[in-house]
């Protein structure tokens, strides 16, 4: 199984969550390396966020989380990252590398000298291992509105010594958000959509990332009941008959790459022909790592969204 369904399953049994998809890369509008420069020539140090305190502007960064990996190289911080983690794919010049961020391991990381360490968990009790060993960590843990991104990417340009194109890109960032969920048409009754994380129909609910995001847009999710008291962590495997039942008007895929899932092999899963999404034609596609982080190019996902409720009829 992917390193995303996975984790899904994990996070099924109550574990902490951090996904992270198996897809392309390739340039948008919010990832990859903006024109090089130094913005952080001028910036003072030490600077302390939260716990975190970094003596002088990092220049061995490691990156044991793919939202991390494209916030840094997002920000103009990609010349100092020495090493990602083995699921970090985007940009394509990220060194990558064979460091664990699921399954974290202090040593292997202090390995690579680092001056500061960006990951999204504390598994393994890595921060104190690290904090022992006085090598400074960010824990950009899994994001849970849009807002949490903002403030990572603010955070991790302040403790890089990119501040001002970290806070830069978050305020085109929010610019862009905003226009977006403006943008969506008004209805007299809400939409409701399915969000599959993989074929098992894992799904997620309204108080994840991605749910929250479906929730401006003031969709209804399908998903929700599966997790009311919350012990799924927010993603519940469904059934295909409650599936069923709930007719969603649209569906989302976040596994067409992992799982080769798409229109053609939902509708030929047994009763599905019936959900209307299936019968008008609405189910969407995505690219797995951009529908499972909470970086940058959470922008170009959530313009996706908005594009395939704007074509369905008032």
């Amino acid at each position: 199984m992917r390193y995303q369904v996975r984790f899904v399953a994990v996070a099924a049994l109550g574990a902490a969550l951090a996904l992270a998809g198996c897809g392309s890369g390739g340039g948008t509008e919010n990832g990859g390396t903006p024109p090089s420069q130094d913005v952080g020539a001028t910036a003072d140090f030490p600077v302390t966020i939260g716990s975190t305190t970094v003596a002088a502007k990092p220049t061995k960064i490691v990156a044991l989380s793919p939202t991390a990996t494209e916030v840094l190289f997002a920000i103009g911080a990609g010349q100092q990252v020495k090493a990602v983690d083995d699921q970090s794919n985007f940009p394509a010049e990220a060194p990558k590398s064979a460091l664990s961020g699921f399954q974290p391991n202090a040593e292997a990381i202090a390995e690579q000298e680092p001056d500061l360490v960006v990951l999204s968990n504390d598994t393994n009790n890595v921060v104190a291992q690290l904090t022992q060993l006085k090598i400074p960590v960010y824990v950009a843990a899994a994001g849970k509105t849009i807002d949490d991104t903002y403030r990572q990417i603010t955070d991790i340009g302040a403790l890089t010594g990119n501040k001002p194109a970290a806070e830069d890109l978050a305020k085109r960032m929010r610019e862009d958000v905003d226009k977006l969920v403006a943008d969506v048409p008004k209805r007299a009754t809400k939409l409701t959509y399915y969000y599959e994380l993989g074929p098992e129909l894992y799904s997620l609910t309204s108080k994840t990332f991605v749910g929250s995001l479906f929730d401006q847009l003031g969709l209804e999710n399908v998903a929700d009941a599966a997790d009311a008291d919350g012990s799924k962590g927010g993603y519940p495997q469904l059934s295909a008959e409650s599936l069923v039942k709930a007719d969603p008007d649209l569906i989302f895929l976040a596994d067409t790459v992992c799982c080769q899932q798409s229109a053609a092999t939902v509708s030929a899963r047994p009763g599905w022909a019936g959900i209307t999404a299936v019968k008008t034609g609405q189910i969407v596609p995505l690219n797995d790592d951009i529908a499972s982080r909470w970086g940058p190019r959470t922008v170009d996902l959530l313009r996706q969204i908005v594009d395939a409720v704007s074509k369905v009829p008032a």
